[in-house]
C-alpha cells in the first residue's frame, strides 16, 4: 500500500528522516536552554491499585534554580514531603493523569524563597502515567503587584480619609511653615485650636509662639516628631493636646508633608489639625474595653486549666482502670492456666504417694511422666510471658535467616497438613540478623499454626524474606529508627481479622480460638521477642482475604560468624577429674536439687544460700571448679556482681547462671563474658548435666 501511493505522487520530494541522535542532541540542548524550570512525574500504583505516589524521571538545570530542590532525579514525593502535604500533591497531579485538564496556579516555594506559577499537563498518551510540570519565577512580578495594591491602597486610604474629614468638618485648621525662614502662617481654625489670639496675626509666627499652649507632658514627643520628619522628608502625623480659649486640653492629630528642595534642604511644611477628641474617647473606651475583656478572658483561661486538670486526672484514672482491667485479664489467665497446670502435678505426686503406700510401684512412672508433662508446659507459658514482657534471656547469635527457613519446611509442612499448600520465597543475597535462632524458630512455627488455624478449608501459606530500607516515611508507620532491616513475612489465603479486634492480637491471652484451643499467648511471645531484639512486627489483613504478620528483625553488619542451624546433640558425662562444684541459690528445693544431679555425676558440690556467703567461700582457698548460680540472690548482690567479684582472685572462673527470671543487666543482650554460661529455670536435669561437662570441658 505504501509502494502505490508514493507512485500516485511521483513529483512529491522525500524529507530524509532525522538522525535520532541529533535529534536526541537538540532536544536536550532546548531542555536545558529553558531558563523556566521543567520536570516530568511518572506515577505508580500502591498495594490496592490507586495511586500512590510519583518518580521525577527527568528535569532540566532550571529546576533546580526554579524550585531550589537539587538532584531532584530519581526521587517520588515522599522523599520530599512529609505523608500529608504528599498526599495533597498526589491527588492534585492524579487529577490531571486522569482527566487529561491541565491546570495552572501558584504557589511559593520556601526552598527558593520565591513564588512560582506551575503549570502541568498530562503527556498523551495517558497509558505512560506521565504528567510534564512547568516551573516559572514570577516573584518580580508578585513584588511589583503587591507594591502597586499598597500603594493604590495608600492613596485610596488618604483620599477617604481627607473626604471623611471634610464631610464630618473633623478639619480644624491648617498651617503652613517655611522651613528655610522657619515662620508660620495659620488660619483662624488653628489659631482657635491652640488658643492663639488672632488679633496679634496669623503670619510670620515663630515656632515657639505655636507650640507655646502644647501640654507639657507632650512638647518633648512633638518636638522629636517634627524634626525626625524634617529630616527624612514625606508625610507626618502627630497627636498630642493643646490649651484652647476656655483653660481645657484637647486632643488634635497634626497631618502634614515636608517638602525638600533638589538639593535636599527642606524648604515647606504644610499641613492641617483634625479633631480626634471624640476619636480619643471612643479608643479609651474601647482599651477599658479590651481590658476588662483581657481580665474575662485570663479568668475563663484560669477555669480552663481548672477543668483541663480535672480532666487529666479522670483520663489517668481511665488509664489505671484499663490497667486493671488488663491485669485482670492477665492474671485470669494465668490463674486458670496455671491451675490446670498445678492440679496435674499436685494430684500425679500424691497418687504417687498413695501407690507406694499400697505397694503398687508399676504405676509411679506414668505418674511421674503427667507431673513432668505439666512441668513443661508450664515452664512454656512462663517463657511465652517473658517474651510477651520482653524480658526473657535471649541468647542472639548472627543467623543465616534463609537457612534458618530452610531447615524448618519440611517440619512446617507436617504441622500444617496436606491441605495446605507451603510457598517459601527467601530473597537473594538475603542480610544475616542478630537474633536467638531458637526463638525465631518458635516465632515461624506460631505463626504458621496460626495460618493454618484460619484456613480450615485448606489454603496456601507463603513465608517470604526481603531486605528492608527503612526510610523516614517508613519509621513512623513501621515504628521503628531509620535503617537497614530484613523482613520475614507470613502470609495466609485465610477468613482474616476483622478490623475492631485487630489492635488486640498482641495482647496476652488475647485469642480468637474456641475455649480450650488456644491460649492467646502465640503472638504477644513474637511482639516480645521482635521488640527485645530491636525490630518490631506488623500485621495487615483483610476480612475474606487473608492475614499477613511480617517480623522486621535490624540487619547484622559482620557476617564472617553466621550461626548455623545444625545442633550438635551431646550426652552428659559423668566426672572423671572430682571436679569441685559451687551451687549458690537462695531457693532450698532448687539447691538440693542441683546438689543431688552434681553428687550423681561424681562432682564435689558445695552450697550457699545468698550471695554473701557464696563470695566468702570463693574468697577462702577452697578448690571451686565451677560456679553455678541463681542470678536473683539476697544478701546486697545479685549472681552477676557475685561472679565479677570473685573472678578478680580467680580469674578464671568458670560461671553457669541458672535463672527463672530474665536480669537483662547481668546476664542477657549478649553480656556474658567468656567462661559464663545461662540456662533458664525450669531445665530438665540432663539439660543442667551438659551445660556443666560443656563448660568444665572448655578450654
Amino acid at each position: 500500500m505504501t509502494d502505490s501511493k508514493e507512485s500516485t505522487a511521483p513529483t512529491q520530494e522525500r524529507k530524509t528522516p532525522e538522525n535520532p541522535v541529533r535529534s536526541e542532541e537538540r532536544y536536550r540542548a532546548l531542555f536545558e536552554a529553558i531558563d523556566d524550570g521543567f520536570c516530568i512525574i511518572e506515577f505508580f500504583d500502591g498495594p490496592h491499585g490507586a495511586l500512590s505516589d510519583y518518580v521525577h524521571v527527568e528535569a532540566n538545570a532550571g529546576y533546580e534554580r526554579q524550585s531550589g530542590i537539587p538532584d531532584i532525579v530519581g526521587r517520588t514525593v515522599r522523599d520530599l514531603e512529609p505523608p500529608e502535604a504528599a498526599d495533597r500533591w498526589v491527588e492534585f497531579y492524579g487529577k490531571v493523569l486522569n482527566t487529561g485538564e491541565s491546570v495552572r496556579f501558584e504557589s511559593y516555594f520556601a526552598a527558593a524563597g520565591r513564588h512560582i506559577e506551575v503549570s502541568a499537563s498530562r503527556i498523551e498518551p495517558p497509558e505512560r502515567r506521565q504528567v510534564s510540570v512547568l516551573f516559572r519565577d514570577i516573584d518580580a512580578r508578585k513584588k511589583a503587584e503587591d507594591a502597586l495594591r499598597n500603594s493604590e491602597a495608600l492613596a485610596r486610604e488618604n483620599i477617604e480619609r481627607v473626604q471623611l474629614a471634610l464631610a464630618a468638618g473633623a478639619i480644624i485648621g491648617t498651617w503652613l511653615w517655611d522651613l528655610r525662614t522657619d515662620r508660620f502662617t495659620i488660619d483662624e481654625g488653628f489659631a482657635r485650636s491652640f488658643g492663639i489670639d488672632s488679633a496679634l496675626g496669623l503670619s510670620d509666627l515663630s515656632r515657639a509662639q505655636v507650640v507655646a499652649t502644647v501640654h507639657p507632658d507632650d512638647q518633648e514627643g512633638l518636638a522629636a516628631a517634627m524634626d525626625q520628619a524634617i529630616a527624612r522628608g514625606g508625610a507626618y502625623a502627630h497627636q498630642y493636646r493643646v490649651k484652647r480659649g476656655d483653660g481645657r486640653y484637647y486632643w488634635i492629630e497634626a497631618n502634614g508633608r515636608v517638602d525638600h528642595d533638589s538639593d535636599g534642604t527642606p524648604r515647606s511644611f504644610p499641613g492641617v489639625l483634625l479633631d480626634v477628641e471624640a476619636r480619643r474617647a471612643v479608643e479609651e473606651e474601647r482599651d477599658r474595653a479590651l481590658a476588662q475583656l483581657r481580665a474575662l478572658n485570663d479568668e475563663l483561661e484560669e477555669r480552663v486549666s481548672a477543668r483541663t486538670s480535672e480532666l487529666l486526672k479522670a483520663e489517668e484514672a481511665l488509664r489505671q482502670s484499663q490497667k486493671m482491667e488488663a491485669v485482670g485479664q492477665l492474671t485470669g489467665g494465668l490463674a486458670h492456666d496455671f491451675n490446670n497446670l498445678l492440679a496435674g502435678i499436685s494430684g500425679s505426686l500424691e497418687l504417687i504417694g498413695i501407690r507406694q503406700a499400697q505397694g503398687r510401684t508399676h504405676d509411679v512412672e506414668r505418674y511421674l511422666a503427667a507431673a513432668q508433662g505439666a512441668t513443661r508446659r508450664a515452664a512454656a507459658l512462663t517463657h511465652r510471658l517473658l517474651a510477651f514482657a520482653r524480658r526473657q534471656t535471649l541468647d542472639p547469635k548472627p543467623t543465616a535467616v534463609n537457612q534458618l527457613v530452610a531447615g524448618l519446611e519440611e517440619l512446617i509442612r507436617r504441622t500444617v497438613g496436606p491441605s495446605i499448600q507451603l510457598e517459601v520465597v527467601g530473597a537473594a543475597g538475603l542480610w544475616p540478623a542478630l537474633v536467638d535462632p531458637s526463638q525465631l524458630e518458635n516465632a515461624i512455627l506460631n505463626l504458621c499454626i496460626n495460618a493454618r488455624d484460619a484456613m480450615p478449608d485448606g489454603g496456601r501459606i507463603t513465608i517470604e524474606t526481603a531486605n528492608k530500607w527503612i526510610d523516614r516515611h517508613g519509621s513512623v508507620t513501621h515504628d521503628l529508627p531509620e535503617g537497614q532491616y530484613l523482613s520475614l513475612c507470613v502470609t495466609d489465603t485465610g477468613v482474616g481479622i476483622a478490623p475492631e479486634i485487630r489492635d488486640k492480637v498482641f495482647e496476652p491471652f488475647f485469642t480468637t480460638k474456641p475455649l480450650g484451643e488456644g491460649t492467646g499467648l502465640g503472638l504477644s511471645m513474637i511482639y516480645g521477642f521482635a521488640k527485645q531484639s530491636g525490630g518490631q512486627v506488623r500485621i495487615y489483613s483483610e476480612v475474606g482475604e487473608g492475614t499477613t504478620v511480617c517480623i522486621y528483625l535490624p540487619r547484622h553488619h559482620r557476617d564472617d560468624d553466621i550461626e548455623e542451624t545444625t545442633i550438635a546433640v551431646r550426652v552428659p558425662s559423668r566426672s572423671e577429674q572430682g571436679e569441685t562444684v559451687l551451687v549458690v541459690d537462695d531457693e532450698p528445693t532448687v539447691r538440693m536439687l542441683v546438689a543431688d544431679v552434681l553428687h550423681d555425676l561424681g562432682y564435689s558440690a558445695i552450697e550457699a544460700g545468698d550471695s554473701v556467703s557464696g563470695l566468702k567461700i570463693l574468697e577462702s582457698d577452697v578448690r571451686i571448679d565451677l560456679l553455678v548460680s541463681d542470678v536473683g540472690l539476697p544478701g546486697g548482690m545479685n549472681g552477676r556482681q557475685m561472679a565479677d567479684a570473685a573472678r578478680v582472685s580467680r580469674p578464671d572462673l568458670k560461671v553457669l547462671f541458672i535463672t527463672g527470671f530474665a536480669e537483662n543487666a547481668a546476664v542477657g543482650n549478649g553480656q556474658l563474658e567468656p567462661g559464663m554460661a545461662v540456662i533458664t529455670k525450669p531445665f530438665p536435669v540432663d539439660t543442667l548435666a551438659a551445660r556443666v561437662r560443656e563448660i568444665l570441658s572448655s578450654g
